[in-house]
């Protein structure tokens, strides 16, 4: 983990959100950017979420605009008196002809692709979309100019799970779910990997 030191040099911090459960994520469907709403259980894991953030400093809320996260963001923003500023780089990984199929449609007609993207090939792309590669450039470019352009804030970032990985390898985190980072581990290659293997 990063020093005391380290969270004062950077001053901001970085609250990262999984957007609630979709419908899609219900049926067991691929979304990439694909752009179902929220369930009726996302919705409650979303009215959830806002409560337990209570305690949390929150400055600034960013979203992906795709819809489960757009309205994810937007109770949470309710709830904080925050408008959500909706940033079409956020969004998950595009999956390109893979969107909207269960693993097992993917499996049946792309067998070969989707075992090397589950062993995380870095430049396979996933229904024709894009690559591991491609949005841990993405991401990290998109949290770098946020961050620049808000010094010493709390940022709430409400997006997807492939993002979250691509900042940050091998995290899992569940719908509605989040992590607080500090800026220093996104921009020290050697601290976040340091954070990849604690957790």
């Amino acid at each position: 983990m990063v020093s005391n030191r380290d969270r004062v040099v950077s001053g901001t911090s970085l609250l990262l959100i999984r957007h609630a459960e979709s419908s899609w994520n219900a049926a067991g469907r691929w979304q990439g950017h694909g752009d179902p709403p929220l369930s009726a259980r996302g919705l409650e894991q979303a009215n959830a979420l806002a409560r337990e953030l209570t305690r949390e400093t929150i400055d600034v809320i960013v979203s992906s605009d795709l819809r489960r996260a757009a309205e994810t963001a937007a109770i949470l923003g309710q709830a904080r008196g925050l408008r959500p500023e909706l940033n079409p780089q956020w969004r998950e990984l595009d999956l390109g002809d893979w969107e909207g199929l269960t693993r097992d449609q993917i499996a049946c007609t792309a067998g070969d692709v989707l075992q090397r993207f589950d062993a995380g090939d870095l430049d396979v792309r996933p229904g024709g979309g894009e690559s591991l590669r491609e949005i841990e450039q993405r991401a990290r470019l998109t949290v770098t100019q946020l961050v620049d352009a808000h010094p010493g804030r709390s940022l709430a970032i409400v997006t997807h799970l492939g993002v979250i990985r691509a900042l940050c390898a091998g995290a899992g985190v569940g719908n509605a779910c989040w992590r607080r980072f500090d800026r220093v581990e996104f921009c020290d290659p050697a601290a976040r990997e340091r954070v990849a293997h604690a957790r």
